[in-house]
């Protein structure tokens, strides 16, 4: 699965561990997250996340 990192304060979402804080269970794709999902540092939403690209 894909990571995704907030383009504001680049928290990576990393799919293998979810988001415990926010009862989001591991193996939780982000295309999964509920849409009123926010980044757990800065509260940015999901459409400020973009995909990584592991190629760099």
């Amino acid at each position: 699965m894909k990571k995704y990192v907030c383009e504001v304060c680049d928290y990576v979402y990393d799919p293998e561990v979810g988001d415990p804080e926010h009862n989001i269970p591991a193996g939780t794709a982000f295309e999964d997250l509920p849409d009123d999902w926010e980044c757990p540092l800065c509260g940015a939403t999901k459409e400020s996340f973009k995909e990584v690209d592991e190629a760099k």
